[in-house]
This record gives structure tokens, sequence and C-alpha cells, in this order.
């Protein structure tokens, strides 16, 4: 039987996503660098997002970041999760999230999907965006301090722009996460070193080219004295370097400095204290992709990048996978309802009294 009023949505499951090719960090860097100009050409819609922090000590929280696209007419939302103590209590991932797609000219809902695959990638393609213009194109060795997700996404994002990285060294809270980190990704790069710190933070970053610090800690981990001149860092977390670090930088890049200020991260405490403001920052990502502002113009430049995450790139990834997706036919197709409520033939049988 046909219904008039029958609506139905893709759901996507992230081995959908996977199974139609959508672990492409080109395409989503691409796209985030769409999505930038969109911005600067007033085509998005991006509210403040909703936080709910139910630990100020461990930062653990639900966020909601909703933004459209009004040239491909999408309005998403991406609903996340972070719980820092899920590795250690539960043994569970600290970051999980879904996405909800609906097109405007209607305002159904098309899709329905897993966003932890999109909202990693989309953090380490801003870092990789960043490094592209910021990073010295000779760099040949990157530090972790710290050895999860977002840590694993951003070395395919720097090396995807940085090929002649030749040395991988991690610092991680155990052994065990350094060891899961190396046997994870060595395999995808043969050709890099890969190094264990066995937790010594200092060890990873000192004399490293790019420095990236994507923990879910709330301290001060990146000493100032680690970050050599012509050093790059992309700072992922909340609060994870020493002020003196953004202090002794030649140019701070966010993504969006407006909205950092907002956060809680190191560049919005030291906002928040008066230490630096908006006369502090050289460029938000946007103004280096477009060319209004330029990037690393001396090898001896220390920079450092900060991105809080802009819900309109998380969107347009988003988008971009659900597009794949359907060309791949993955997926499955959801009913959301087959009619009306008082279109049902059989509703008095449905009505409780």
């Amino acid at each position: 039987m046909s219904y008039k009023h029958h609506l139905s949505f893709t759901y996507l499951s992230q081995e959908d996503l996977l199974n139609a090719g959508c672990l492409d960090m080109q395409m989503v860097m691409d796209i985030a660098e769409k999505g930038m100009f969109e911005f600067e050409r007033h085509h998005v819609i991006f509210p403040e997002k909703i936080v709910q922090i139910f630990n100020q000590a461990t930062q653990e929280r639900i966020n909601c970041l909703p933004a459209t696209l009004l040239d491909e007419k999408v309005c998403g939302v991406k609903w996340v999760s972070v719980f820092p103590l899920n590795p250690s209590q539960h043994d569970q991932q600290n970051l999980s999230a879904i996405f909800i797609l609906s097109e405007i000219e209607t305002g159904f809902p098309i899709c329905v999907m897993e966003g932890t695959l999109a909202s990693n990638m989309r953090v380490a393609a801003m870092g990789g965006i960043a490094a592209k213009h910021l990073a010295r194109p000779d760099s040949a060795v990157i530090g972790f301090i710290g050895a999860g997700e977002q840590a694993k996404m951003h070395l395919i994002a720097m090396k995807a722009v940085c090929p002649g990285l030749t040395q991988c060294r991690v610092a991680a809270y155990l052994v065990a996460h350094e060891e899961q980190f190396i046997a994870e990704l060595s395999p995808l790069y043969p050709e890099m070193e890969f190094v264990s710190t066995n937790t010594n933070a200092q060890q990873a970053m000192e004399d490293a080219d790019i420095l990236v610090t994507a923990t879910s800690a709330q301290a001060p981990l990146l000493k100032a004295a680690w970050m050599k001149p012509g050093a790059f860092y992309s700072h992922v977390g909340g609060w994870e370097d020493e002020f003196e670090v953004a202090l002794q930088a030649d140019k701070i890049v966010c993504d969006d400095w407006e909205t950092v200020t907002h956060r809680t991260q190191t560049l919005s405490r030291m906002y928040k204290e008066g230490l630096i403001n908006a006369s502090h920052i050289h460029a938000d990502l946007h103004e280096l992709v477009s060319g209004k502002k330029p990037g690393r113009e001396s090898e001896s430049e220390r920079i450092y990048f900060n991105a809080v995450g802009l819900a309109y790139i998380d969107v347009a990834i988003a988008t971009a996978m659900f597009n794949r997706a359907r060309e791949n036919q993955q997926g499955t197709q959801l009913d959301l309802q087959q009619s009306m409520v008082f279109e049902h033939p059989d509703l008095k049988s449905k009505l409780k009294r």
C-alpha cells in the first residue's frame, strides 16, 4: 500500500561510511576549505553551540552544534558527547557523536548518521589545513601528546599535507596507549619511524617540527621550552599547554577567534585573564585559505594554531559523506512515518482510553 504522506530517511552507521569510502582526508579537507569560502560569502547560518557541562573538573559534557548550508539547502546538527573518563573507567571511547541532516525546502530529515568519524576527521582536517599554510614545508618530525582517535586522525591529515614527515613520536598517559597508536598507524605509513616515549612528553615534543596535543587533560602539559624556532603547534583539546607557549609564538591563528573567546581552551583562559586579545591573533584560518592574510613568512617563526570546532564545517563534512554513501548505495532506509496520525485507518484501535 502506498501512503501519500510517507516519510523516510537514510541511516548511516560508521561501517556504512567506511564502506562508502568516507575515510578520505583529502575530501574532508577540500570540503572544509569550501565551507570556509561559503562562510566568507555569508552563505552559512552559524549559531552558537549549546553546551551542557556536567563536571567542571573533568569537562564531561554534551554539546549541540547546529548550522545551515544555504547553497546545499541542508540544515544539520551534531549532538556530541565528551566524557574524558570513559577510557579509564569504562574502557570506552571518550567521544561519540550523531548527526541529523534535514533539507530546507520542506524541512524534513534526510539522514541520521554516526558522527564520531566525521567529527574526528574534521578536527584533523582543520589541523591539516592549518599545517599546509603554517608548517615548514621541510617538516620531518611530528610529536604527539595524546594517542587517542583524534591524535591518530591528525597524523593522517598531517601526512597528507606534509608528505616529508619521516618520524612520529608519541607520548600518552599509559605506555599501552602509545603502543596501540603505533600498532594501528605504522601499517598505514611503513616508511615512517614510530617512537614510543614511555610517557615522556618532553621527548615527544622537543625538536619536533610539528607538535600536536590531543588529550582530555586540563593541565599545562606542553612546555614553551620544548617548542623550537620554526615549529608549528596544533592545539586540539582544552587546556593542554602553559601560557608561555602562546606568548612566545610569532603568530597565533584560530579557526575562529570570536568563538575561542567563549570556550575553555588555553587561549580562552588567557583571554579571560586579560593576557591576550584580538590584537594578538594573526588570522582566522579562513583568511589564510582565501589568501586575505599570509601564512608562514619565515623559517624561524613559531606558530600556534587553535581550533575549537565550527559547526558549519561539521555539517558540510557530514553532508559530503551522506552524498558519497548514497552514490555507493550504503545505508539503511528507515520510515519516519507511513502516514499522518489521523490518516491511519485503524486509529481507533490504537487510541488508549
